[in-house]
């Protein structure tokens, strides 16, 4: 969202848990967009909270599992925001072959770049195309 939509707009990611690391075929095929995510950290709900980003703060929730939106609808039922649904494929586990792992989180990525592009313009048309 940032490398697409720059700064004007105030954006974290959470997930449900936090592995603290991000996965290397995520920040393989994020990197071929020019999205740096090696030094990015995966933190959850709490660890945002801990970290002084209210979730009340924020005015939308995008949940890209059935499991973090259940999470997400739980967490947010008192606040006033919106919450979005993207289902957005798991590449986790698709593939043996490493090009074929690649390709999964490929398609994931452009999902994503696709639910930013219908929501919020064409801040991200045309990327990772040649």
């Amino acid at each position: 969202m940032k490398k697409f939509f720059g700064q004007d707009v105030y954006v974290q990611s959470a997930g449900i848990r936090s592995d603290l690391d991000v996965d290397g075929f995520a920040i393989s095929v994020c990197e071929e967009l020019g999205v740096e995510l090696s030094r990015h950290r995966s933190r959850s709900f709490e660890d945002m909270e801990k970290w002084g980003d209210q979730l009340s703060s924020f005015d939308l929730v995008v949940a890209l599992t059935p499991s973090s939106r259940a999470e997400a609808e739980r967490l947010t039922r008192f606040y006033h925001m919106q919450l979005e649904f993207w289902p957005v494929s798991d590449p986790s586990g698709i593939g043996e072959a490493r090009e074929d792992k690649l390709d999964a989180y490929r398609k994931s990525r452009d999902e994503i770049v696709a639910y930013l592009d219908q929501r919020w313009g064409d801040g991200a048309e045309g990327v990772g195309k040649a």
